[in-house]
């Protein structure tokens, strides 16, 4: 019998779906209704669906409320601690089923209370970092910030939520776009998807800008992070401007980031190729300190890092199908890269020592 009612599903991020987090999910009744953000909840935390019962999600013991877009968590600032719930607390409460996820599994006070709080000493006191022009990512709407890449491990991106969501007024969260490897890789995955992030693809990054989510995108890709030491600082190819296209198809401002501190925790002096074919890997890194030290060398080294978000680029004036047109979308890409690299140049200079 044919069924002709509309289907009212909505389709998990495609970082959820990598990792086996949902199925299809209700779409909620209507943006401000109770019974919308209860379907919602509801919807965000239930299993997978069997194709009998997409549409009937398990019931769990959830909160009602459910945090929206921009909206921040509870206590959303790190400095105040009142009313707040403690990190073991909010353990329990995920434990015991009490807690709501988006569409891409963020849950947002297990983000500032568990992930970040654990990088926050690494943040504050062993790289201190010095955060400037961060009035240039906006209060609220979206935004794409655009970074350079470096230091082996992708500790620059995660300095880099810690930095917009601790120093922003607003506390706004970062929504990253990784790479398949993040999300192949267990337990990592996991913890990405509910820290907000998701697959570098054109629809979840439209979907998150169009929401009015800060998206963060490293365009270097591995080829920043995993070249070698002696070209520090030296931008890679920005890729064929993918997230120029998500931001200009949205009409969100790209917000040019330089990062400087992470080239040196890791230096890499050489790269194990066939190791690196061996464990499926885009490079096997070899430093100073590893493998020659064993786990100690994951340590990273106490470089001085500096952050600044450059002034944002406007897209919203632009023509309709200036997304489609590979002039417009090369001109912004080098226009960015070229602010990002002239940053990095300054804020070399600013620094001084790398470990001062």
């Amino acid at each position: 019998m044919d069924d002709s009612r509309p289907d009212n599903r909505v389709r998990p991020s495609k970082a959820a779906r990598e990792v086996g987090a949902t199925g299809p999910r209700l779409a909620a009744p209507s943006a401000g209704s109770s019974d919308s953000r209860t379907a919602q909840a509801g919807a965000a935390n239930s299993g997978t669906a069997n194709s009998g019962s997409a549409s009937t999600p398990k019931k769990r013991k959830i909160k009602t409320a459910v945090t929206l877009n921009n909206a921040p968590p509870r206590d959303a600032s790190p400095m105040n601690a009142d009313n707040s719930p403690g990190m073991w607390s909010v353990l329990r409460e995920r434990l015991a089923g009490e807690y709501a996820v988006d569409d891409f599994g963020f849950d947002p006070e297990f983000t500032d209370k568990v992930l970040l709080q654990a990088v926050r000493p690494l943040y504050r006191n062993w790289f201190r970092v010095e955060v400037s022009g961060i009035q240039s990512i906006p209060d609220q709407g979206g935004a794409l910030v655009v970074a350079n890449h470096s230091g082996t491990i992708a500790v620059d991106s995660v300095m880099t939520q810690v930095a917009i969501h601790d120093e922003h007024p607003s506390h706004r969260f970062l929504r990253m776009l990784g790479a398949d490897l993040v999300f192949q890789t267990p337990f990592l995955g996991d913890v990405a998807r509910r820290a907000g992030h998701t697959l570098a693809c054109h629809d979840d990054a439209e979907r998150l800008l169009t929401s009015g989510e800060v998206v963060g995108v490293w365009p270097e890709g591995f080829k920043g992070i995993g070249k070698p030491f002696s070209e520090r600082y030296r931008l890679q190819r920005f890729g064929r401007g993918g997230f120029v296209s998500a931001a200009v198809r949205t009409g969100t401002p790209i917000i040019p980031t330089a990062i400087v501190g992470a080239e040196e925790i890791y230096p890499m002096v050489a790269n194990a190729s066939v190791v690196a074919r061996v464990l499926g890997l885009p490079y096997f890194p070899i430093t100073p300190t590893f493998p020659f030290l064993g786990p100690l060398g994951l340590v990273p080294l106490p470089s001085k890092w500096l952050i600044h978000f450059d002034d944002p680029i406007p897209t919203d004036h632009l023509p309709s199908g200036a997304a489609d047109d590979p002039a417009v979308l090369f001109e912004i890409t080098d226009q960015v890269r070229e602010r990002i690299q002239r940053r990095l140049y300054d804020l070399l200079a600013q620094r001084g020592g790398a470990f001062a």
